[in-house]
């Protein structure tokens, strides 16, 4: 293509960017790359700020997780205002709204906020020029050298030719004093998008393999060094593409809501990117642990069809709920009818118990194939503190309830404390946590021994900073959001609880587990019970248990560790007896060492 052809091509691509002062509802370009664009990208040269810098980290670097606290949020104001102005409302009573917008169109947009319920505070503007409403994908990412050391920014290219948006993340650099490395040119260069990307702020990153799609020059091993040399990424899980997204952005059916757990959207069997959705989550969960070396948690909110009840595979619109916003302790979901958008609500309220969940029609802006999370980005906090903790799970009366945490902060931690309670209408009791090492602390629960009844333990950790900064985990712990499990009777102990009424089998919990789950099922007479234990095929393992059970509730621990089993799907069988009567029933779990 000669240098006329190329100028008449970029002529055409931005003559619609000229008409946003006019009439930018309808001009605004899409998620996706229009025509014009995917002429002009193989020749796309991105703007470079000679302010940035461009040299690799010296320093091991983290990338912060969504669910950090953070000082705000960025949303670049062009289009769809009753939606953005939706966000600020709800975004400004927990941090700063960065707005990246037209110096002229500043008063306007203040108007806007204020006659849609908002106010003047916690606003912050960032004068610059724009091509799209879609920063999630072109603004800036936060990390922490030495992992929670000095905040800085990291620019990748942008994965569309669009060179105003390109030149955002150094606006908002020079605006909030903070520094920023440009993976923009070679040989640190990389082609990436916000949407495709997302961490569990312990060097764990997801996304499709888009990222590698995107650069062809580039091998898997190169892309990995670079996740890690500039964001700490030091483990990357890439999926395969779904057929039906065509942006191929994970934040469409994926979004992780804590270090362990992983919310995933769910459409009907068989329909449109469902199978692939499910072969991609099986991968993860076959093949990749938590950071705390155990099964990820999942949790699944349906994918709702269109207005006509059309699906993606249909010429449906890609409806989502994943494609939220958490800041701070509100989380900002995408709705679209009311019959689909109460469950998922719901999902969400159960799932992350303690934050404030509020709901914004995204009817209008889905068609452009993105929602909330498309078109915000989080700006991490200064001085972070970070918690770690492999949270208790539920277990027998017997095991250890030691607390354990690695706490860090740049300045170093004060003081380290362990609330608990076995109810929280009584209040939580405080345990000062002993430090056992480096950024280490230590605690113990110590609830009286359970007999014949379960017992629910809520708990959180809370630490304070030498500079006098305090963080809870769960960050909502107190507005509801503690941690529970329960502690389970001794083996095979009936609970005086109303008598059953009928047998039952409980699916075990947790499920996939490792090495530990619990078995629970209920007897309503006096019976001979026996649970067994099978392969895949069908082959049986051991028997666990065959004795005569009095009626109730009953739990069994089972410790797979003690069997010397591998990895994989097991079948367990409850057969329970008395006169004249049978009960014979199987359920399927899974072992993830």
């Amino acid at each position: 293509m000669n240098a006329i052809m190329k100028a008449l091509l970029l002529c055409s691509m931005l003559l619609p960017l000229r008409a946003f002062a006019q009439e930018r509802d309808t001009t605004e370009l899409p998620h996706f790359m229009t025509p014009a664009e995917r002429e002009m990208m193989g020749f796309y040269k991105p703007p470079v700020s000679a302010d940035g810098i461009t040299s690799v980290p010296t320093s091991p670097m983290r990338t912060a997780a969504e669910w950090e606290p953070c000082k705000g949020v960025l949303i670049t104001w062009r289009s769809f205002p009753t939606i953005l102005r939706q966000i600020v409302v709800a975004a400004q009573k927990e941090g700063k709204v960065y707005i990246v917008a037209n110096a002229s169109d500043t008063t306007n947009i203040k108007n806007t906020i204020v006659q849609g319920g908002g106010t003047l505070q916690n606003l912050v503007f960032i004068v610059a020029l724009s091509n799209s409403i879609w920063c999630r994908d072109y603004g800036p990412w936060s990390v922490y050298s030495n992992g929670v050391d000095t905040l800085h920014f990291i620019d990748w290219i942008y994965n569309r030719p669009r060179p105003n948006d390109d030149l955002v993340p150094m606006a908002i650099a020079t605006a909030l004093q903070v520094p920023l490395f440009q993976m923009t040119t070679p040989p640190n260069d990389l082609v990436h998008t916000g949407g495709n990307f997302m961490t569990d702020g312990f060097g764990t990153g997801f996304s499709s393999r888009l990222v590698l799609d995107e650069n062809p020059t580039k091998t898997e091993a190169q892309i990995d060094s670079l996740m890690r040399r500039f964001m700490g990424i030091e483990r990357y899980i890439k999926m395969q593409n779904l057929p039906y997204d065509g942006i191929h952005h994970i934040d469409m059916h994926m979004k992780l809501l804590d270090e362990e757990t992983l919310l995933v959207g769910e459409y009907p069997q068989g329909i449109s990117d469902g199978p692939q959705i499910e072969a991609n989550l099986q991968y993860v969960l076959s093949n990749f642990q938590t950071c705390y070396n155990r099964p990820y948690r999942v949790i699944r909110v349906p994918m709702p069809p269109d207005q006509f009840g059309r699906y993606p595979s249909q010429g449906g619109y890609y409806r989502t709920y994943t494609n939220s916003l958490i800041i701070n302790k509100t989380v900002i979901v995408p709705t679209y009818e009311e019959r689909f958008d109460t469950t998922a609500l719901r999902i969400y309220r159960n799932a992350m118990p303690g934050y404030t969940i509020v709901g914004i029609n995204c009817n209008q802006i889905i068609p452009q194939s993105g929602a909330i999370h498309c078109i915000t980005k989080e700006i991490a906090d200064d001085e972070p503190i970070v918690i770690a903790h492999k949270r208790l799970h539920d277990s027998p009366d017997t095991a250890s309830r030691q607390v354990v945490a690695k706490i860090t902060s740049r300045t170093g931690i004060a003081r380290a404390e362990l609330f608990w309670t076995t109810d929280t209408t009584q209040g939580f009791q405080m345990v000062l946590m002993q430090a056992i090492g480096a950024d280490s602390f230590r605690a113990e629960i110590t609830s009286p021994t359970v007999r014949n009844t379960s017992q629910t333990i809520f708990y959180y950790i809370a630490a304070t900073s030498n500079s006098n900064k305090r963080l809870t985990k769960p960050f909502t712990a107190e507005q509801g959001g503690a941690w529970k499990f329960a502690i389970q009777p001794p083996l095979n102990v009936a609970q005086p609880t109303a008598q059953p009424i009928a047998f039952s089998l409980a699916q075990n919990y947790p499920n996939p587990f490792n090495p530990t789950t619990i078995i629970t099922y209920t007897l309503p007479r006096a019976s001979q019970v026996r649970l067994e234990l099978f392969d895949v095929l069908g082959r049986k393992i051991t028997t666990l248990f065959d004795e005569k059970q009095m009626p109730g509730a009953h739990a069994y621990s089972f410790n797979a560790a003690q069997h010397t089993l591998s990895s994989g799907v097991y079948f367990y069988r409850l057969e329970a007896s008395t006169s004249g009567e049978r009960f014979v029933q199987t359920k399927k779990m899974m072992l993830l060492k």
